[in-house]
């Protein structure tokens, strides 16, 4: 699918005229839906209302954009991604963060579900992204430049915002939510990654590895966005324990995990309001 300028404009009018506008954007992971019922006057758009939009096929996407209210800041929940691995071409994977951009979120916060390659790490413990590192040989802006967003060449240094950083790290300490750190590799999928594969990305310096997440990033950075990205590690990667990797047990995880993460979700968002009143 090729994304024009016609095509994302007829979308974010769709979502406008159904939700309205919105300043910060929150994509739930696998496993991690439910979060925009703690919306405030919540309205909802299915991605089959969209025109132009794929639609997820993934158990636990749920295939909706919801805007609502949380601390007196328009949030757009996006419960559910669209993945290279299912065929989608990445305009496809990526529109969604133009469309977003289009509606005025300026901070999005990324979330997925991740497999553990740190051997520090366990299944059940949230990791916050300090970088990335992508395997997949493909890239979102790959074609034509889309001037309105973004230059040709972005800049990737700080792709994962370092001061929204520092603030979750805070914000999960006041809480007692243990927060690792750690750098996160995208591979392709659908297969989970071998045994070999996952010693490979360990020496390239990841810490945990996935499937998504990566392309919405470069999209983000490049339409100007600030991002903070958390990982639900839902299970250790192949090879660190002796056991197979099942989609069913990743869902199982989030769920036990979806208390913390939306009590760090409320307080990043919560930070975030207090931090536009101090530029009035």
């Amino acid at each position: 699918m090729a994304v024009t300028m016609k095509k994302l404009h007829a979308a974010a009018d769709t979502v406008r005229k159904a939700c309205g506008p919105a300043d910060i954007a929150v994509i739930l992971g696998s496993g991690l839906g439910g979060y925009e019922e703690s919306l405030i006057d919540p309205q909802e758009i299915a991605y089959s209302k969209i025109p132009g939009f794929p639609v997820s096929t993934v158990a636990g996407h749920a295939g909706k954009f919801v805007v609502g209210t949380v601390r007196d800041k328009r949030v757009l929940v996006m419960s559910g991604r669209f993945h290279h691995y299912e065929g989608h071409s990445l305009d496809a994977v990526t529109m969604p963060i133009r469309v977003m951009a289009l509606l005025g979120v300026k901070t999005l916060i990324i979330t997925n579900a991740a497999g553990g390659v740190n051997t520090n790490f366990n299944a059940g413990e949230l990791m916050l992204i300090t970088d990335y590192i992508n395997l997949s040989g493909r890239n979102p802006l790959r074609g034509k430049n889309l001037d309105e967003f973004g230059p040709r060449f972005p800049d990737m240094t700080n792709a994962f915002d370092p001061q929204l950083r520092d603030i979750a790290l805070q914000r999960a300490q006041r809480h007692g939510i243990h927060l690792n750190q750690g750098v996160y590799c995208w591979m392709n999928g659908p297969s989970y990654e071998s045994a070999a594969e996952i010693r490979m990305v360990r020496t390239l310096g990841a810490d945990a590895v996935g499937m998504s997440t990566v392309p919405e990033v470069i999209v983000a950075r490049h339409c100007g966005m600030r991002v903070l990205g958390i990982s639900s590690i839902t299970n250790m990667a192949a090879g660190v324990l002796d056991q197979p990797i099942h989609h069913e047990e990743v869902l199982q995880m989030g769920e036990k995990v979806r208390g913390s993460f939306r009590t760090l979700l409320d307080s990043l968002i919560d930070h975030l309001t207090e931090e536009e009143s101090e530029k009035i």
